[in-house]
């Protein structure tokens, strides 16, 4: 691991219109400065050793929410006019992206309302309500919760902050990629959690305008995979709901999707796919490996890894752990079942 400047971007002919540029993605980078810092990297020996290549994780899940959320939600929250600040801003939110929301509005001053589904997890509904935002639970779903913050949206005059679909969002989840072009300046490929698309997206936008060779693996649960079956009909679609460890990935893109499908599909190179075992299997490595507390949804990347679904990386690997808002009572269940405690 070193130090190395980012160059200047590299055109790549992409096959779709691009949303967000990489210059967009370094503006970000500088408007988010102040409130979020730069994440560390570790190395993974075991999965090293397991894969054949230099593996590094991208501990976004010590961001002070959690997640890499953060990143995004402050991107755009700062590049609100204060009048749009004054009158408050509303989300819709699987927990994380919410957390974030709550807390770079705290640090703002703005007032927040953020609407989570009947499935939240408690760990993440209490980050929101511990940062001072109003949090609104009601539906079954994602979805539901979206319909509900659309509404208040219209009758509150509220400023919408998505969880995604939105080009100021997308840019602050890809400064994650200019850290990692400085952290890991021999990068061959990064993995990624892909639910949205807005962190995949970023990610592949700064990543493909400087470093066009590394390879941009986006990595789903089977039971959440959306942005999968919309890539593969090239226009948004809607997957039945299933219950997943990846509960933040959940939910569909948006059948209005603007902004992240073209992201992922521009500048995404794979998509891998991992069963619930994997996913299980992966919390319990980070935990017991790193010592590091990772939630399902963050985990997917090193699923993957685990599987044996990275086989082409000829390279060094940074994987993103992009979130760690895990009930603790969930991963001690997940360790009495597998037999190992």
């Amino acid at each position: 691991m070193s130090s190395a400047p980012v160059p200047d971007p590299v055109p790549v002919p992409v096959p779709v219109p691009v949303p967000v540029t990489v210059a967009d993605v370094a503006r970000a980078r500088h408007r988010i400065a102040g409130l979020v810092d730069p994440s560390p990297v570790i190395r993974s020996p075991r999965l090293s050793d397991l894969i054949g290549v230099p593996v590094w994780l991208k501990l976004e899940c010590l961001q002070p929410p959690g997640s890499f959320k953060v990143r995004g939600a402050a991107s755009k929250m700062l590049a609100l006019p204060q009048a749009q600040r004054a009158r408050g801003v509303i989300t819709s939110s699987g927990g994380n992206h919410g957390a974030s929301v709550a807390y770079v509005a705290r640090l703002l001053g703005i007032p927040a309302t953020v609407c989570v589904p009947e499935t939240v997890d408690p760990v993440k509904l209490r980050a929101i309500r511990d940062n001072g935002a109003e949090a609104i639970v009601g539906g079954a779903t994602y979805d539901d919760a979206e319909a509900v913050s659309r509404r208040l949206e219209r009758e509150r005059g509220l400023t919408y902050v998505h969880a995604f679909d939105d080009p100021d969002v997308i840019a602050g989840q890809g400064t994650i990629a200019l850290e990692l072009i400085e952290q890991v300046p021999e990068l061959t490929a990064v993995v990624a959690a892909v639910s949205g698309g807005g962190l995949i997206g970023g990610l592949g936008t700064a990543l493909k305008g400087l470093r066009p060779w590394v390879t941009v693996i986006g990595a789903s649960a089977q039971n959440a995979a959306a942005m999968v079956a919309s890539v593969r009909a090239g226009y948004p679609v809607d997957v039945p709901y299933r219950r997943t460890l990846a509960e933040v990935l959940g939910g569909g893109i948006g059948l209005d999707n603007r902004w992240s499908l073209d992201a992922v599909r521009a500048f995404v190179d794979e998509h891998v796919l991992v069963t619930e075992d994997d996913i299980a299997a992966a919390m319990l490595f980070i935990l017991r490996v790193h010592r590091v507390v990772a939630e399902g949804g963050g985990a997917v990347g090193v699923a993957a890894a685990l599987a044996g679904k990275l086989a082409r990386a000829d390279g060094p690997v940074a994987i993103v752990v992009s979130g760690g808002n895990a009930d603790p009572a969930a991963i001690l269940a997940l360790a009495a079942g597998d037999g190992k405690g």
